[in-house]
């Protein structure tokens, strides 16, 4: 059995002065978290705004001062960032608010994967109609490969690949 005693952190009563006094960096994203029913409604974002202007410029301070390391300076702005970006969802302010402390807004990996597919799912459109449309103006399967390659950026590969799935004639 094991027996400890540890008092209960309740961030509620941090406030921004104290965090950076005590060197608590790691509360700083769940201290913005406090500002989350602003951000996300798109409501009125100054105060949030405020704070994280605070937070940057004392961290570079302590950057500065040899308080903190590039790392360290890095990867606080990184994970202020991806509360940010959470919470925002893609709204208005999240450009924004990440631009504060500087740095991207960053893709999740179902957003990555949703945009991928997105991607690929436009290309597939875009040859079929360019096959479709190639054979029906009577085009050559050549030029209909050549049209894919220059019109949507297709390699040869992929262009063949396309006519042979969505035509009528064979390569």
């Amino acid at each position: 059995m094991v027996d400890y005693q540890s008092d209960n952190v309740i961030l509620a009563d941090f406030t921004k002065e104290k965090i950076v006094e005590k060197r608590l960096f790691p509360y700083i994203p769940f201290y913005i978290a406090r500002y989350e029913k602003e951000i996300a409604s798109e409501g009125n974002i100054e105060k949030v705004v405020e704070e994280l202007t605070y937070f940057r410029d004392e961290l570079v301070h302590l950057h500065q001062e040899g308080e903190l390391s590039d790392d360290e300076l890095i990867d606080m702005k990184g994970f202020v960032n991806t509360i940010i970006t959470h919470i925002t969802n893609g709204n208005k302010n999240e450009e924004r608010l990440v631009n504060v402390m500087g740095g991207t807004i960053i893709e999740t990996e179902s957003e990555r994967l949703m945009r991928v597919g997105a991607a690929q799912g436009a290309t597939q459109g875009a040859a079929r109609m360019a096959v479709e449309m190639g054979q029906e103006y009577g085009l050559s399967d050549e030029e209909i490969i050549k049209q894919m390659q220059e019109k949507i950026g297709l390699t040869l590969e992929k262009a063949k690949a396309y006519l042979k799935q969505y035509g009528k004639q064979l390569v």
